[in-house]
């Protein structure tokens, strides 16, 4: 199963640093992402993309993850080469992902 199943995501950038949330269809699916949506997991799924540090926040009463992503667009959004300097795709990226 791929993460679009059961969540949606949004993202936001600042710099070099792009913040990714994941927030599921209902809220009984919460614990499963916590469970399973690791910032292992997320450091494999983003391999050669994101190259720095990724911490992830818990939001229990949003029912919702917060991943911020450290060196995420390639030196940020003035600077960037790629076609995606705001990191907007980056949230499709993750819900592309299977658990």
């Amino acid at each position: 199963m791929k993460l679009y199943d059961i969540a949606h995501s949004r993202a936001g950038d600042k710099g070099n640093i792009s913040t990714l949330s994941l927030i599921p269809y209902n809220k009984s699916d919460y614990g499963m992402l916590c469970e399973k949506i690791t910032v292992e997991k997320m450091k494999k799924h983003f391999a050669g993309i994101i190259e720095g540090e990724i911490i992830r926040y818990e939001m229990p009463n949003i029912s919702s993850l917060l991943f911020v992503c450290h060196d995420a667009l390639a030196g940020g959004v003035t600077t960037s080469l790629r076609i995606d300097t705001h990191g907007k795709a980056l949230s499709y990226k993750l819900l592309e992902m299977e658990f």
